[in-house]
């Protein structure tokens, strides 16, 4: 029912029928069943995992103590594995069915590969801190170059920071260019599409498993032999450019697939331009996932080694200058010191590992607060700014339903 109805009845029946349009359901005298907990194990559950990981390990520590001829950790681990699955479906199987002896036992199999993923990253992580720990503790590594520090110095002279430099302004040159580049193809695959866009999307298709190898022998033909005739950072971003452009359009197409239609046509049926659409709908709602795509690129480019090697050049200098001269970043750093036999080098080169690491790890962290929200969660000052704008509006029709009543309420002039 309009304003202007409710303006028109009774008092009574005005109030009887907002009445009527706000009533909230009484939840008294309802009774609430308990919660349930889904994500969590039945007692006898818990006792069959128990069990299978006990007759699991003593089945093989017999194989491989007593009765078969069998060695090796990692042989000890699979052999230990699979007898687990065996018994625990064997202990499932005697008070379920069927149907769920194979979910329990699905369950168990992705909770082992999540273990087992996770296991390996920390491995690689704690690896590269033990390794480099005594390089780590020096702060000169992370304030000084190479350029003063022979191979039989001590860890108090030297360090990687012309390195940690490096590997910034090349990242840095990589994402300016790729992400608009790479997000403005995404778009363009989607929103227009066509049969150049199906040609497009093939190429990138194809380009994300091209070997890092022949995107610095490309780089290296095509602008260092052709243009600059030398080794510098801005071949290297080019090269780490090359890398890192199909992930974040292949990922960017599949998270602006994820965009309701709807939305769209919402905005459409407002008078919004296609334009607007994209700009104001299509990009807020896909914000995350595109941040994730341009975390999955970084990732690619951050790490790769091959393309640097033949781009960037070896020093052991800081250079600021990325296109002058040469610039080393971390991933080359770290391979050229791990080669070396002196073990305050390969010390260094685990240090390097290290750093690499734990900057991943920061750039990715400072994506996610950046753009880690979900459309229509807003940050505190664009609370603040809504709420503004709300008071402005309500402010402005308050005024405009004023001007109304006072141009209603004024006498009609009789005509002369």
């Amino acid at each position: 029912m309009s304003l202007t109805t409710l303006e028109q009845l009774e008092p009574d029946e005005a109030t009887s029928e907002a009445e009527a349009r706000t009533a909230v359901p009484v939840k008294d005298g309802i009774e609430v069943g308990p919660r349930l907990r889904l994500r969590s194990a039945r007692l006898d559950d818990r006792y069959a995992l128990l069990g299978a990981v006990a007759g699991a390990l003593a089945i093989a520590i017999l194989l491989f103590g007593w009765i078969a001829p069998l060695s090796g950790f990692v042989g000890f681990v699979v052999v230990a594995f699979l007898c687990f699955i065996g018994i625990y479906a064997l202990l499932v199987s005697t008070t379920s069915d069927g149907r769920e002896v194979i979910d329990r036992v699905m369950t168990v199999v992705l909770a082992s590969a999540g273990v087992i993923l996770g296991t390996a990253l920390i491995f690689v992580v704690a690896y590269a801190l033990v390794r480099g720990f005594p390089a780590l503790l020096h702060l000169n590594f992370f304030f000084q170059d190479m350029e003063f520090a022979g191979p039989l110095d001590g860890l108090d002279v030297g360090g990687v920071a012309h390195a940690i430099v490096g590997t910034l302004i090349q990242i840095g040159i990589a994402l300016a260019i790729s992400i608009p580049l790479g997000i403005v193809t995404a778009l363009f695959l989607n929103e227009v599409g066509g049969r150049f866009a199906r040609f497009v999307r093939t190429v990138v298709d194809a380009m994300t498993a091209l070997p890092s190898i022949v995107a610095g022998l490309f780089i290296y033909s095509a602008v260092i032999l052709v243009f600059t005739h030398q080794r510098s950072g801005f071949a290297a971003a080019l090269a780490i450019t090359v890398m890192m452009l199909p992930i974040i359009v292949r990922a960017s197409d599949v998270v602006l697939r994820l965009v309701a239609g709807s939305l769209r046509e919402a905005s459409y049926a407002l008078g919004a331009s296609k334009w607007r659409t994209v700009w104001q709908v299509v990009l807020p709602t896909a914000r995350s996932g595109l941040v994730t795509a341009v975390i999955l690129g970084t990732a690619r480019g951050i790490g790769e080694t091959s393309p640097v090697l033949l781009t960037s050049g070896v020093t052991s200098v800081m250079n600021t200058n990325p296109f002058e001269g040469p610039m080393i970043s971390l991933p080359l750093q770290v391979f050229d010191f791990v080669r070396s036999p002196e073990p305050n080098i390969i010390a260094r080169g685990f240090g390097a590992a290290a750093v690499l690491l734990l900057l991943v790890l920061a750039l990715f962290a400072i994506a996610r607060v950046i753009g880690g929200r979900g459309p229509g969660d807003l940050s505190p000052r664009q609370q603040r700014a809504a709420r503004a704008a709300s008071e402005r509006d309500v402010e402005r029709m308050d005024a405009a339903a004023a001007r109304r009543l006072a141009a209603s309420a004024e006498p009609l002039e009789e005509p002369q």
